[in-house]
C-alpha cells in the first residue's frame, strides 16, 4: 500500500469538508481531502435548486438557532462563524452575494457550479491534496487515537482527522450513510437516522385533484391523536401524492416521528389573520350580495376554483347549488374547512427524496466549542454527519460552514 502522511486528513469533500480543508490549510497545515466521488461537492451542486442558497441572513443568533433541531449546540459555532462571517468569507474569495426573499442568501451568479469552481481553486491555491474515488475501508485506532485510515490502495496517516461524510439523503451523490458505520465501529453513538426535508404522502385519494395548487403564508397545524403538537407557517403545494413545498419540508421530520405514535392530521388554515367568526361574516356578506349565484363561483373569489371543488366535496355540498338553498350546517362546514382543512399523512418520503438527514453522531460525544470528539483524542466532526438538521432556506449549508470552520480551526 502507498502511505501518505499529513497534518490533517479530512474525509468527505462536501460543504463542511471543503471549509475545514480551507481553514486548516490557511494555518499552514498539510491537508489531505479524501472524497469517494470522482469530484468534490457533488451534493453541494444541488443546493437552492442549483442556484446555491449559501446561507440565511438571520443575524440574531438566538433566532437563528430556532431553525434547527438541537440548534442550541450550534450557538458557539454561529458566534464564531455565523451568517455574517460566511457572507464575508465568500465576498473575500470573489463571490458576491444577494439577499432574497425570507433572508435567503445566494451568489450573484445564481450558480452552485461557479461557487464550487472558486472553492476548488481556493483549495488548490492552499495546496490541499485531494484524493478522489477513494473509499475509507477501515479506521485503525490505538490508545483512543486514530493511527491511520485505510483506503482501497492507500493508507493515510495524519495527526488529526475530520469526518465530514454527510448523511443518508440523496445517496446518489455519495451521501449514503457509510460514514456513520465507520464512526460507530470505533465507539461513537449514532442517533436514529430519519429522512428530513422531504415531501409527505397523504392518505386521502382526492388529493390528486389538487395537484399543482400552491399557497403562501398559510398556517399549518399538526395533531397527534387529536392533540395539537406544533405549528408552522409558510408556503406549500399539493401534489399528485400529497403535499410538498418549503413549509411541508420543514415539518416532515417531526411528522415522520409522530406517525409512529398514532393518528396524525395536518390542518391548513387558509385565513390565518381572521377568526372563524370573521371568515363566517365575510362569506355571509357575499352570500347576501349574490343570493342567486352558484356557491362554487362565489367561493372561488377567495380560493382557487379547483381547490373549492375539492373542499365542497369534503363538505358534502353540491357544487352546483345556489347560495339561497345552502343549509345552515353546510355554511358552517364550509367556514370550518376554510380554517381547518385536514388531511391524513400516510408517510414521509425516504432518503432518496430527503434533502437532509435527521439524527447522526450524538452531540453528547462532541465538544461544541471545537467539534472535537470526546471519545477519540484526534478526531473531529463537521456537517450533516452530526445529529443536527435545519429548515430550508440556507440553514443547513450554514451549519456545515460553521462546524467545518470550527473543526478546521481547532484541529
Amino acid at each position: 500500500m502507498n502511505k501518505f502522511n499529513c497534518d490533517i486528513a479530512i474525509i468527505g469533500a462536501g460543504s463542511a469538508g471543503i471549509m475545514s480543508a480551507i481553514v486548516s490549510s490557511q494555518k499552514g497545515k498539510k491537508v489531505i481531502l479524501i472524497e469517494k466521488n470522482n469530484k468534490i461537492g457533488k451534493k453541494f451542486l444541488l443546493t437552492g435548486n442549483g442556484k446555491c442558497n449559501l446561507t440565511n441572513a438571520e443575524f440574531n443568533l438566538r433566532e437563528l438557532v430556532k431553525n434547527y433541531n438541537n440548534g442550541e449546540f450550534l450557538f458557539n459555532a454561529f458566534s464564531v462563524f455565523g451568517p455574517k462571517e460566511t457572507i464575508d468569507f465568500f465576498e473575500k474569495i470573489g463571490i458576491k452575494t444577494v439577499i432574497k426573499e425570507n433572508k435567503r442568501v445566494f451568489p450573484e451568479s445564481d450558480s452552485s457550479q461557479k461557487v464550487l469552481e472558486i472553492l476548488e481553486n481556493h483549495l488548490k491555491t492552499n495546496n490541499v491534496d485531494i484524493f478522489l474515488n477513494e473509499n475509507v475501508l477501515e479506521i485503525e485506532v490505538k490508545n483512543i487515537k486514530i493511527k491511520k485510515v485505510i483506503l482501497e490502495n492507500k493508507e493515510v496517516i495524519a495527526k488529526k482527522y475530520i469526518f465530514c461524510t454527510g448523511g443518508k439523503s440523496f445517496p446518489s451523490t455519495g451521501s449514503d450513510g457509510s460514514g456513520y458505520k465507520l464512526v460507530k465501529k470505533i465507539g461513537h453513538t449514532i442517533v436514529d437516522l430519519e429522512p428530513a426535508l422531504c415531501p409527505i404522502k397523504i392518505k386521502e385519494k382526492w388529493i390528486k385533484k389538487l395537484q399543482g395548487i400552491s399557497f403562501k403564508d398559510k398556517n399549518i397545524n399538526v395533531f397527534l391523536n387529536n392533540k395539537k403538537k406544533f405549528f408552522e407557517k409558510g408556503e406549500f403545494l399539493f401534489t399528485h401524492f400529497g403535499v410538498s413545498g418549503p413549509a411541508i419540508l420543514n415539518i416532515s421530520g417531526r411528522v415522520g416521528d409522530l406517525i409512529k405514535k398514532g393518528e396524525v392530521k395536518i390542518s391548513f388554515d387558509f385565513f390565518p389573520l381572521l377568526s372563524e367568526k370573521q371568515v363566517s361574516d365575510l362569506l355571509e356578506q357575499n352570500f347576501k350580495k349574490y343570493p342567486s349565484k352558484i356557491v362554487k363561483n362565489i367561493l372561488s373569489d377567495f380560493l382557487p376554483e379547483r381547490f373549492i371543488e375539492a373542499l365542497l366535496d369534503v363538505a358534502n355540498v353540491d357544487k352546483t347549488k345556489i347560495v339561497n338553498s345552502l343549509l345552515k350546517n353546510e355554511r358552517k362546514e364550509i367556514v370550518r374547512l376554510f380554517k381547518n382543512f385536514k388531511v391524513t399523512p400516510e408517510s414521509v418520503f425516504d432518503f432518496n427524496s430527503a434533502m437532509v438527514t435527521k439524527g447522526g453522531v450524538s452531540l453528547k460525544e462532541i465538544y461544541h466549542k471545537t467539534m472535537k470528539s470526546k471519545l477519540i483524542e484526534n478526531l473531529y466532526f463537521a456537517g450533516e454527519i452530526i445529529d443536527i438538521d435545519g429548515k430550508t432556506g440556507g440553514f443547513n449549508l450554514q451549519f456545515c460552514w460553521s462546524t467545518g470552520y470550527l473543526a478546521g480551526k481547532f484541529s
